[in-house]
């Protein structure tokens, strides 16, 4: 089966003139319950790997968005309404670290130089961000780790990938190797962010941990020949499988996290987990449905015991583009833009 193309269209019609909408109804956007910081940060790593038309207004506005959002030392408001009013949310680490990711990551690869000047300043604001939160940070360090990767002066995307790696979770129980005593949500984040750092700074020893926890999580969450996610409540040790609901944003992640193993390897071991995240979104998985809708191009919220949630939010949505933007690379014979700019730079200082 050919995998669909990824498209931004659905993306398209979740953005207005202000931002991306954070929910759907259905297919049309949720416009009461306005706009998420999250999901600008992980819609412009996908914008700046498109060749649509579209993807350059919308890169410009979610950076737009983000640059209004942020509030100093890289932290980020969490949402603003329909009536263009930030929120009471506090702000979240998990939001400003998915900020920080997209923002890292266009200031690295972007095709349009206006916009990738404009990430890269703001990479600069946001380059104290520190946190406790595993995930935060992780986000945090693979935007850190393509920036610096593609431009080796950024002393301060190096400083944030050095003090993340200290800090990033390592599993050491062998019985249950991953690093928290359950599998939560956006999982294969953790492994991919030792893979990027160790990547960056030229740490075998992070990079090899990370392709080792996300070959354990390639196990875990395969069964019987597909990928069975853990459900939104997470799983531990021993719990059943299947379970539900699960979402998008994990095969999305596992699909981040086995195109940069395979970059980095150019083994072909990692081909083959990509290619299930792509046929989970096509309906190999525990309910036997589809999980995306080719007219709009949109992805569904949950795959359910009953079928999939048939609402199309954007965090979804980004996590299928995502994945189908992965597999189109790397089956096509492609490397990722962050691993030629540093092929040709070490080319040229050769």
């Amino acid at each position: 089966m050919t995998p669909p193309e990824p498209t931004l269209r659905h993306l398209h019609r979740m953005t207005d003139d202000t931002g991306l909408f954070e929910h759907a109804i259905g297919s049309l956007p949720h416009r009461s319950l306005g706009y998420c910081t999250d999901d600008a940060g992980r819609g412009l790593a996908v914008a700046v790997r498109s060749e649509e038309a579209v993807a350059e207004p919308l890169a410009e506005r979610w950076l737009s968005f983000l640059v209004q959002a942020h509030e100093g030392d890289g932290r980020f408001r969490l949402r603003m309404g329909f009536d263009r009013r930030w929120t009471e949310d506090p702000s979240s680490d998990d939001a400003s670290g998915r900020a920080i990711f997209g923002v890292g990551v266009v200031a690295a690869v972007s095709p349009w130089p206006h916009i990738r000047r404009e990430a890269r300043r703001l990479f600069e604001l946001v380059s104290a961000f520190r946190s406790g939160f595993p995930r935060a940070t992780a986000h945090a360090v693979v935007g850190a780790a393509d920036l610096f990767i593609t431009d080796e002066r950024c002393l301060s995307a190096r400083s944030m990938v050095e003090d993340g790696l200290m800090s990033l979770p390592r599993g050491t129980d062998d019985e249950w190797p991953w690093p928290e005593p359950r599998l939560v949500y956006g999982n294969a984040l953790l492994p991919e962010a030792l893979i990027a750092a160790g990547r960056a700074l030229d740490d075998d020893v992070a990079v090899n941990e990370g392709l080792r926890l996300l070959r354990w999580l390639v196990d875990e969450e395969t069964l019987d020949g597909h990928l069975s996610f853990v459900p939104a409540a997470g799983r531990g040790p021993g719990d059943a499988r299947p379970a539900f609901d699960q979402q998008p944003i994990e095969a999305g992640a596992l699909a981040d996290a086995c195109a940069r193993a395979f970059i980095v390897t150019d083994d072909e071991e990692w081909l083959e987990p990509l290619r299930l995240c792509v046929r989970w979104f096509e309906g190999m998985n525990d309910a036997g449905v589809r999980m995306f809708d080719p007219e709009t191009g949109g992805c569904f919220d949950g795959l359910e015991a009953a079928g999939a949630n048939q609402n199309q939010g954007a965090e979804s949505t980004i996590a299928l583009v995502a994945t189908l933007q992965h597999a189109a690379a790397v089956e096509g014979g492609f490397v990722s833009s962050v691993t030629r700019q540093r092929a040709a730079r070490s080319a040229a200082s050769s």
